[in-house]
């Protein structure tokens, strides 16, 4: 396996003096799905945002492709093959679908025809509403356009941050299909959820956050079976 993404000894937070990272470790081999699960505020989504540069790094490495990428900005990470889906406000609602997909390639307009074509090819429903506006859609139709906004620039990476939050069940399991599809094109991807369970059984390899460090790793089997994590997050992981 090729190792893409790598993280040792991560310590970061927003605030001075308080991490939410406290030595986290963490990687990713090219072409893996990748899940994160924990209780809320184990540090989850900051590991994401820490990774797309969006949170202070105070200690520790992360590097992409055996190269650090602590300090880049989010267009040079962009550039770099990284694409990170936000939980919330993930698209822009006064423009039409079309016009938030072409904000996803930006940097190279050039190759808009083949990648909409791609993004279209898993997201069919969006190539039969391109000029409906975005801030029309429900919850689940703008998790869409999100993922699809990020497929445009042909990512190696996919950062995603719970995205079946605040989804009925019938759009979460369209969700998790999707980033499913996703990773089987090709695409690395390391996801966050708090829905243990669908969380777990589509991931090759999981991770359990607890306090800012990476309690328990395994595969997405292992995790779902093992009688500690079922205990700890009976909550999350029950039917």
């Amino acid at each position: 396996m090729t190792l893409v993404v790598e993280v040792k000894d991560l310590y970061a937070g927003y605030l001075p003096g308080v991490n939410i990272l406290n030595g986290t470790n963490f990687y990713a081999d090219k072409g893996e799905l990748i899940g994160i699960i924990g209780p809320n505020g184990a540090g989850k989504s900051t590991l994401l945002k820490a990774i797309f540069g969006l949170v202070k790094v105070r200690e520790g490495e992360i590097n992409l492709n055996g190269e650090s990428i602590i300090g880049l900005k989010a267009n040079q990470l962009v550039s770099k093959g990284v694409g990170f889906i936000p939980q919330s406000n993930n698209v822009f609602p006064s423009l039409s679908i079309e016009e938030n997909l072409q904000m996803g390639i930006y940097q190279d307009p050039s190759h808009y025809k083949e990648r909409l074509e791609f993004v279209v090819s898993i997201f069919a429903e969006l190539g039969k509403r391109l000029k409906q506006r975005a801030g029309s859609l429900s919850g689940g139709e703008r998790q869409m356009v999100a993922m699809g906004r990020a497929l445009m620039m042909n990512p190696a990476v996919l950062l995603l941050d719970e995205p079946s939050a605040g989804l009925s069940p019938v759009r979460q399991d369209e969700a998790f299909l999707r980033v499913s599809d996703i990773n089987k094109a090709g695409v690395t991807c390391i996801m966050v959820e708090q829905n243990a369970r669908r969380c777990l059984q589509i991931s090759d390899r999981a991770y359990v956050l607890d306090q800012g460090k990476d309690a328990v790793t395994g595969t997405g089997r292992e995790l779902l079976n093992d009688p500690a994590v079922i205990g700890l997050y009976l909550g999350t992981l029950g039917a």
